[in-house]
């Protein structure tokens, strides 16, 4: 069992920073998805891809994960840069 962990990221619908500190462990899919025969939809027979636990802190993630015996990575937050300018700065 293989799971991947990660702080969630800001919706691109929101300009405000709400459930941006949550930490989330979701499984690795076992199978890929294949078509349903009868209407088209795409589906499969694992049912941990519909699985999605959320923690305040990374740690308390692979904790979870290590006692749970789960292989877990965790995907690191790149830093964010902020570009601080003026709007005068537009017409130099």
């Amino acid at each position: 069992m293989e799971a991947r962990i990660y702080k969630r990221p800001k919706s691109a619908m929101q300009s405000g920073k709400a459930l941006v500190d949550q930490w989330v462990l979701d499984f690795v899919p076992a199978e890929a998805k294949k078509p349903d025969p009868l209407m088209g939809w795409a589906g499969s027979g694992d049912t941990r891809q519909q699985v999605q636990l959320k923690f305040p802190t990374s740690e308390a993630a692979q904790a979870y994960a290590a006692k749970y015996g789960i292989a877990a990575r965790v995907h690191s937050v790149p830093p964010k840069a902020l570009k601080i300018q003026a709007y005068a700065d537009n017409f130099r």
